[in-house]
């Protein structure tokens, strides 16, 4: 089956096909039959498997070649990072039509995103803070909006965004098409959806017996020694076939240090945390995408923003939270349908949060095997050739650290510059024998 076959339009298809992008995925499949009909839509899939083009080719189609100037269709986002994944996705189906799109989210100045809004774009982007400011500020109109996409809702809850949803909802007609889109669905989520959709039909990408856990994704959990990871990280980065690695770690100071070491060690690491700019963290997510950084350090909170296909590791450098954090991390590999790795270090302080986490997946891993760096096993896990160590190359010694380690050296046939001995009459500093020495002048008070 191709997207031709689901009744999607030659010129999208084409611009599809450009991209290498020929045949559709699962929810993609199911999706866009019973979007192209104004249906509204809940859609239960997990992350990584294709609801982008899932919602924007039947987005893009209803709003026809030519739309006209302002903002006709909004796809709210949880976070920046997947707010710029999600306009790269719509730009490029939508680029052989004179449909122009948007990112609104904070970090970046307003002037831009304003001239863009002002010239016109039809389908806006967006994360629900930087919506509600302009639209607050009479800048961004919601009224003609006719489609309306709530992308990653669950981590909309997580975050405490369903009351700025619910505001962004209500500026809306009541007569948009509207699709959801969640790898879970929680209370909150459901009572949104009762509220806000008309007789949405529920669409789940995968069969109700199969896994919570992706199929193609291995994975491999060791209690590890915090002093000890660092090193067992390095070698993972030359295991066999190890191509893109995310690694995540719990706090944006472990993310920014981690850095820094594997970059000591020779490789090439980039990172993404709540402490960087904006510019930053997009300047190092294209490095990563480009291929110049092969390795990526993460926090959470950048977690749903990574959508790279060709990413073969995941490591959880610290262990995530709770069993969807985890879901949402090890989702960065195994995508569009390929294979992946994902290992998680556990501390041993965390052994009851792994207990629980282990039980809500029912990953069958109920003790994680204690784990070093020169451990047989995890070399044999993971493809490590046998003598890796974990640097690609050797640190060199500061020149001051080198000297203070080592001896003085001095010239061979040098001697040593003796001091004058005392009893030598010629070096006394009186006449009589007696050496020199300085007398403390009394004083009186």
């Amino acid at each position: 089956m191709n997207f031709s076959d689901l009744g999607i339009e030659p010129d999208l298809v084409e611009a599809l096909a450009d991209k290498g992008i020929l045949e559709p995925f699962p929810i993609q499949e199911q999706t866009i039959p019973i979007a192209l009909t104004g249906q509204d839509i809940i859609g239960q899939a997990k992350t990584g498997t294709g609801k982008t083009f899932g919602f924007g080719l039947p987005l893009i189609q209803a709003l026809g070649v030519n739309p006209e100037p302002g903002v006709k269709a909004l796809i709210v986002v949880p976070t920046r990072e997947l707010a710029v994944q999600v306009t790269e996705d719509i730009v490029l189906a939508a680029s052989h039509r004179n449909t122009s799109v948007v990112s609104i989210y904070g970090g970046k100045a307003y002037e831009g995103q304003i001239e863009a809004i002002k010239a016109g774009a039809q389908i806006v982007v967006g994360t629900p803070g930087r919506l509600l400011d302009l639209a607050g500020q009479k800048l961004l109109s919601l009224a003609d909006v006719q489609v309306m996409v709530l992308d990653e809702a669950d981590k909309m809850l997580d975050l405490g965004f369903l009351p700025d949803v619910e505001k962004l909802f209500a500026q809306t007609s009541q007569t948009r098409h509207t699709m959801l889109f969640s790898a879970t669905m929680p209370g909150p989520v459901v009572a949104l959806a009762r509220r806000f959709m008309n007789k949405p039909i529920h669409i789940r990408a995968t069969s109700p017996d199969e896994s919570i856990t992706q199929a193609n994704i291995e994975h491999f959990v060791y209690r590890a020694h915090a002093l000890d990871k660092d090193e067992v990280v390095g070698r993972i980065l030359q295991a066999e076939g190890r191509g893109k690695t995310v690694i995540f770690t719990r706090t944006k100071r472990a993310a920014a240090r981690l850095m820094e070491e594997l970059n000591d060690r020779g490789f090439s690491a980039g990172s993404v945390h709540g402490d960087m700019s904006q510019d930053a963290r997009e300047r190092s997510m294209a490095a990563f995408k480009a291929g110049k950084k092969d390795v990526l350090i993460a926090t959470d909170v950048a977690a749903r923003g990574i959508d790279v296909d060709d990413v073969t590791h995941v490591i959880n450098h610290t262990i995530p939270e709770d069993g969807e954090a985890y879901l949402h991390r090890v989702g960065r590999t195994g995508r569009a349908g390929k294979t992946g790795i994902a290992v998680t270090f556990v501390d041993w302080d965390d052994l009851h949060k792994w207990a629980l986490i282990n039980k809500a997946l029912e990953m069958g891993i109920p003790e994680p095997v204690e784990t070093y760096s020169s451990s047989p096993h995890f070399l044999s896990d993971l493809s490590i050739p046998e003598g890796t160590k974990g640097r690609l190359k050797l640190t060199p010694i500061p020149h001051k650290e080198k000297q203070a380690g080592q001896p003085r050296n001095r010239p061979a046939a040098q001697e040593p510059e003796k001091k004058p001995r005392a009893h030598d009459p010629k070096d006394m500093g009186d006449p009589r024998g007696r050496a020199r020495t300085r007398q403390r002048r009394r004083t009186t008070s």
